[in-house]
């Protein structure tokens, strides 16, 4: 019968079904079983994004959208439509929970979003042991008594898709064991199908406002962090691309204890990279953490082409043990992304163009990233600089530039926002989250923003360089480019400088 309504009548009654649905379903006896509690996940979101739908609709009718009134009010509506999201998430739990903290430490979407769903990060709850132990056995074939001295039920760590518990070996190595949670794969094809559907449904009743790019980033983030034989593979692959650097340490795998549901890794000792009272209690100079932290990444990014695309706080841990009075241990592997290496070498290309402001050089390489109509922004989004600055890289925006700029970003249309993420590879995507993760940890430990561009500006440079290319020779082609690079290298360090 419904299939027989207009497009538009259709989408009324699935809305109003749902929310009677959502509005009775506390009242309803439902069970535990995935079925039931999929569906009632689902109905609570879809009436959460129908009123949001409905809020923005109604509360900006009639408004143009370039009068102060729309901004005003449209902050207003973003801020309660956060604030609704933020309640599904904590509600609906699991996979609600990591796609609220992905979406939070996504620069592109307005602040009130970001800001609000920031506060997920300490929102999981772990799950009782006996789920676990029930893992584990299925997974190593024997009880945990058996295969640890002894082993701490209680998780030192608990994300939306797995926990982590601290155990010893028989041969007393300490270990961390990550335990993935039961029929997570099931519940994660059912959510993001809803998503993508909920996010369809947004861009047909709001044209401009299409997040069917974020749902797919997400998607695929989640789907490199359920495999954790491939999470196994990255660790590795890291610790090889960092076996001659001193600061950086990678757990080591203990292959016969790891499989697609359990990884076991060595224990590594730490507090959270961004523990500014523990740096300062040991005499860590916190700035000195920060661009050593840069500097790791800017290796991964412009010479590895191997990236940890996770990085926030809890995944990064500073220990005592090194060379210079500490060491960056970095942990969870599942989200890394080999980087195509054309892309590589234009994004070291673009970090030497945004330095030096080659205007006509970004205009180029942001047709080639297929964001050419937009290339104007890049250097705003990366350097903090108009693309016709004339102040020095890292300076503050002179007045005029503040109000040219003002302009500009009035000008800008949901739509232009939209267009531009969507045109984005998936590269440049995963490298705008990274940088932005980064960006919150090195400002809580003091760096100036001033450490970020030289450290960028010094890793492009070298990702050009063949001494980065390890096939590269010793002929006098090499030899002559290897003068050229690090000469570009000392014009970029004046320039910044």
């Amino acid at each position: 019968m419904v299939s027989k309504f207009p497009a538009k009548a259709t989408a009324a009654f699935c809305l109003i079904t749902a929310g009677c649905f959502t509005s009775q379903a506390n009242l309803l006896p439902f069970s535990d079983s995935p079925v039931s509690q999929g569906i009632l996940r689902s109905s609570r979101a879809i009436c959460t994004v129908a009123i949001t739908v409905a809020d923005y609709k109604y509360s900006l009718y009639g408004l143009p959208n370039d009068c102060d009134e729309y901004r005003r009010l449209l902050s207003e509506v973003h801020l309660r439509s956060a604030k609704r999201l933020l309640k599904l998430c904590e509600i609906n739990k699991g996979f609600y929970v990591k796609a609220g903290q992905f979406v939070s430490s996504v620069r592109q979407i307005p602040k009130e979003y970001s800001l609000t769903l920031s506060s997920l990060q300490d929102q999981v709850v772990p799950y009782d042991f006996k789920v676990i132990k029930e893992v584990l056995v299925s997974n190593l074939g024997q009880d945990p008594s058996e295969l640890f001295t002894w082993f701490n039920e209680q998780p030192i760590a608990a994300a939306s898709i797995a926990q982590v518990h601290h155990a010893m070996l028989k041969d007393h190595q300490e270990v961390a064991i990550k335990v993935q949670y039961p029929g997570i794969e099931k519940k994660m094809k059912l959510d993001t199908r809803i998503m993508y559907s909920l996010s369809d449904f947004v861009a047909w009743f709001f044209p401009e406002f299409r997040f069917r790019w974020l749902v797919s980033e997400f998607t695929e983030a989640i789907s490199l962090e359920l495999d954790f034989v491939q999470e196994a593979r990255n660790f590795e692959t890291m610790s090889n691309n960092f076996r001659n650097n001193k600061v950086v340490r990678i757990p080591r795998i203990f292959w016969d204890l790891t499989t697609n549901q359990v990884l076991t890794m060595q224990f590594c000792h730490g507090h959270k990279v961004d523990d500014v009272v523990f740096l300062k209690g040991m005499k860590i100079n916190p700035e000195k953490v920060a661009k050593k932290l840069l500097e790791v990444f800017a290796e991964m990014i412009f010479v590895h082409g191997f990236l940890h695309g996770d990085p926030h706080p809890g995944n990064i841990l500073v220990s005592i043990e090194g060379q210079g009075g500490f060491s960056l241990v970095l942990l969870d592997h599942g989200i890394c992304k080999k980087l195509d290496e054309v892309f590589r070498l234009e994004y070291c290309q673009l970090w030497k163009a945004l330095i030096l402001l080659d205007s006509r050089k970004i205009q180029h390489l942001a047709e080639r990233f297929g964001v050419g109509k937009y290339y104007r922004y890049l250097p705003i989004i990366f350097s903090g600089r108009t693309i016709d600055s004339k102040s020095g890289i890292g300076k503050g925006m002179l007045v005029e530039e503040q109000k040219k700029l003002k302009q500009h970003l009035k000008a800008l249309k949901m739509e232009d926002i939209s267009s531009f993420m969507e045109s984005l590879p998936s590269n440049f995507l995963i490298i705008l989250r990274t940088d932005e993760l980064l960006r919150s940890t090195v400002s809580k430990l003091g760096a100036s923003k001033w450490v970020r561009l030289l450290t960028y500006g010094k890793y492009a440079s070298l990702g050009l360089s063949p001494k980065s290319n390890p096939c590269s020779g010793l002929t006098s082609f090499a030899l002559y480019t290897r003068l050229i690079g690090n000469i570009e290298y000392i014009l970029l360090r004046l320039t910044i400088g």
